[in-house]
């Protein structure tokens, strides 16, 4: 996850149609939520990318990204 400094940082640099003016518990909390929905689909992803080249380092990706 992003820390909140790295969060407002993003936030700040990326250029939005309008102003917005986001409470900053707000803003990690959506940031975190967009994370937590895209994580799976990275983890896949990689362990596919990885599976071409080696099963055995994409079952440990797969592994220790599910205890986490």
């Amino acid at each position: 996850m992003l820390n909140k400094e790295e969060i407002n940082r993003v936030f700040h640099e990326t250029q939005l149609e309008d102003n917005y003016n986001f409470l900053e518990d707000d803003l990690v909390k959506l940031a975190n939520a967009y994370i937590a929905k895209v994580k799976p689909m990275i983890v896949k992803e990689c362990v596919d990318i990885a599976s071409a080249y080696n099963t055995k380092v994409a079952e440990k990706i797969d592994e220790v990204m599910k205890r986490k």
